[in-house]
This record gives structure tokens, sequence and C-alpha cells, in this order.
């Protein structure tokens, strides 16, 4: 689908390559067996992005940055008309970018990473609204995060409630700016309605989902918002466990788990043996 350039590595540790027009930058874990989210961005995007990740408390991970995108058909589910005289129409190509991405880019940035233990997906804009359409279109990602995403998009809903995904994901991220809304494009004053219809339609059927509203419109603070959606996804297993650990210490402490007793080993499986209420507090 396009030539190749050499793989370059640059001083913020990150490489490059080409492929098929795209451009592809890959920040490297420092740590095997790492999540790799991917991101769909605008040149020059994923150096910011990368950069406000790494002064939020985030466990070790890969990014991915993608660009050189044809964002009209790349990331444009179907054909609609331009929303007014100045804009350009959507001429959708999204599964053939899903191609690309699948069959060239990943396997090439996935040899950059040191192990891969799960992939996530974020996007801001058109390209959040990439990110759920993918969910129906291909079992690659676990969690996304749609930042600010185009969920206005005509007949999007209808698209979500008649179809099932290809993969339940572990958690779904969204965000929006509390004044995106106020537009005089009939289309696009559905963004927020549409974002937490589908937020509450995900969550109905038991996918751990969180909607952020932030201050500012659509163009404001968008490095930062991405990179809270992606650290909201990479941390949420964490914090879920550190939770449940920090809940299991806090009964442990008022007696609330009569774990000496025999028949009532909690938190161990039944037939583990039993040492003592320290090795408990040691073991989570």
């Amino acid at each position: 689908m396009g030539c190749d350039t050499e793989v370059e590595r640059e001083q913020i540790d990150k490489y490059e390559f080409n492929t098929a027009d795209k451009r592809i930058a890959v920040y490297p874990s420092p740590e095997p067996d790492s999540p790799i989210v991917y991101i769909n961005t605008f040149e020059g995007e994923g150096d910011n992005v990368y950069r406000a990740l790494e002064n939020m408390d985030n466990p070790a991970f890969t990014l991915v940055a993608v660009s050189g995108l044809k964002w009209e058909h790349d990331m444009a589910p179907w054909d609609i008309p331009p929303l007014s005289k100045k804009s350009t129409p959507c001429i959708g190509g999204t599964d053939d970018y899903l191609q690309l991405l699948r069959e060239e880019i990943m396997p090439r940035a996935e040899k950059m990473a040191d192990g891969v233990s799960w992939r996530g997906l974020a996007g801001y804009s058109l390209a959040g609204l990439f990110t759920v359409y993918s969910l129906y279109r291909t079992d690659l990602f676990s969690r996304i995060a749609s930042v600010s995403g185009s969920l206005w998009f005509p007949g999007l809903m209808d698209y979500i409630t008649s179809h099932e995904m290809k993969r339940i994901p572990d958690c779904v991220y969204f965000s929006l700016g509390d004044l995106e809304r106020r537009t005089r494009k009939p289309c696009l004053k559905t963004v927020q309605e549409n974002t937490e219809r589908i937020r509450s339609f995900y969550a109905g059927h038991g996918i751990d989902t969180f909607f952020q509203l932030n201050p500012g419109n659509h163009f404001k603070n968008a490095d930062q918002r991405t990179a809270a959606g992606i650290s909201w996804i990479l941390n949420r297993q964490v914090k879920a466990a550190l939770a449940c650990r920090a809940s299991i210490l806090e009964r442990l402490d008022r007696g609330e788990l009569p774990i000496d007793k025999p028949g009532n080993k909690y938190p161990y499986d039944a037939g583990t043996k039993f040492a003592n209420k320290n090795c408990v507090r040691k073991s989570i």
C-alpha cells in the first residue's frame, strides 16, 4: 500500500517510519509487556500528547501516533454531505484505513515494543468517532478514549443500536467541552446529547464507561484532553485493583473478614492453606 522509509531513532526516544503516505511515531515503553495505545492525530501532536502523559501518573506504556491522515476519508465511516458551503464532504473510508492499520502499521509498530499486554485506541474529533466505530469493525482494541468525538455524525446512533461489537471493551472514556453543543450548525448541536446517550447505552450493557465534561469549546486544550483520556484508560485497571486492595485491608483492620476461622479464608480460594493475617496483607 506504499513505500516504507528506514526506521529512524530520535533523541527523544521515538521511532518513526512512513507507509502509505502516513507518518507513524512510536514512543516505546521502558518496560516489557506494557499496554500500547494508538492515536490518530495531526503531524507533531503525538509529541505534545506524549509530553502531557509524561507529566501524569501512569503505568509504563507505548504510544503510537499516526498522522498524515485524510481526515474526511480515513476517519469517516460513511459518506455525508458538507455541513456548510465551506466544509468538505466526508467520504467513508474508515474500513480501508482500518485495514492499513491492522495489516501494515500495527505489525511494524509493535516490533518496536517489547511485548504488548493490551491495545488501546484514542482520538480527538473525527478520530474520536473512529474509536467508537472501530469497536464494531475489529476486535483489536480492548480500551478506547473518544475525546471531543464527532458523535454527532448522522446515522451513528442507529448504527450503534443495530450492530454488535466485535469485542466488548474493558472500558470506554468519553469527554467533551461544555461549549461544543453551542453552535449554529444543527447537526453539531447534538454532540453532547449523542455522547451521553451512547455512554448510557454502553453502561446499560455492562461496559465500564466514564464521561468527562471539560470547560471550553471543541478546540480548547486538545492535547491535554487527549492525554487525560489516555491516562484514564491506562490507569483504569490499576486504580480498580488498588481500590479493591484498599477495601480488603480496611475490612481486615475492622475485623469484618474473619479469616482466622476455618472455612472462611477470604481472599484466598477454597482449599488454600491458611497462614495468618500478616500473610494475607502481604499477598494483596
